[in-house]
């Protein structure tokens, strides 16, 4: 496995496209940055790290034996995998709140940003970028963010996290090799944060109601039971979760 260790660089998974445009890259090759000043989330919202405290690296994964209607699974996989390694690390009350997002004891820990490398109009890479809270504890500005260190008490090893992360990607990604596509989307639906109990939602038009999160539809939209017993569907652009 190939792994490219910077001091510092604006995003990740910026520089891995770029180098995956001007060569053939392996499977899973990696970028990681000891600091990223141009961290990106999920609809362009900005990934705030303090230097050499956090993880921040991009994966380049081959999925080109994902079809198009299942891109989806790319988001499953991943967060599974990071779950996985929260998980073996003892954080308490692990959950992933949709799409892929990880929370502890209800704060997000760790974010995840997926690009789609196209050829032809079709997808033959991934770039997964994540950002984990490993080592910091300060969070001015972010009272819903928490880390590995302030949940544990312990200072951890970056890289062996990274390590234990990547371990569980090829893990979840041999599973959606091998078609076990149910599978795996029950294990996202059952770790969903607020999955079957009352939740406030906004809408675009910044309209609040209520609803009970039920799970995922194979394209990534999230399932709400509204108060007439009717489930209804929603992309990420159409709703967000305010808990």
């Amino acid at each position: 496995m190939r792994i490219i260790k910077l001091n510092a660089i604006g995003s990740t998974n910026t520089f891995l496209r770029q180098i995956s445009s001007a060569e053939p890259l392996d499977d899973y090759t990696v970028v990681v940055a000891q600091h990223q000043t141009n961290g990106r989330g999920q609809m362009g919202t900005e990934w705030q790290v303090q230097e050499g405290k956090n993880l921040t690296f991009s994966v380049l994964k081959k999925t080109k034996f994902v079809s198009t209607d299942d891109h989806f699974f790319i988001s499953i996989a991943t967060s599974l995998a990071v779950h996985s390694a929260m998980i073996r690390l003892k954080i308490p009350k692990v959950q992933i709140k949709w799409p892929n997002d990880i929370l502890a004891e209800n704060q997000k820990i760790c974010g995840i940003l997926i690009e789609n490398v196209l050829k032809n109009n079709r997808t033959i890479a991934s770039i997964i970028g994540i950002g984990l809270n490993v080592n910091q504890i300060d969070f001015s500005g972010l009272p819903n963010a928490t880390s590995v260190l302030k949940l544990t008490g312990r200072n951890y090893s970056t890289e062996e996290i990274m390590h234990a992360i990547l371990d569980d990607l090829k893990i979840n990604f041999n599973r959606l090799k091998e078609g076990d596509l149910e599978g795996i989307k029950k294990d996202y639906e059952s770790k969903l944060f607020r999955r079957n109990k009352p939740s406030t939602f906004k809408d675009q038009g910044n309209a609040m109601f209520s609803g009970y999160i039920q799970g995922v539809s194979r394209n990534g939209n999230l399932q709400v039971l509204l108060e007439d017993d009717i489930v209804k569907e929603y992309d990420l652009k159409e709703i967000e979760l305010l808990y």
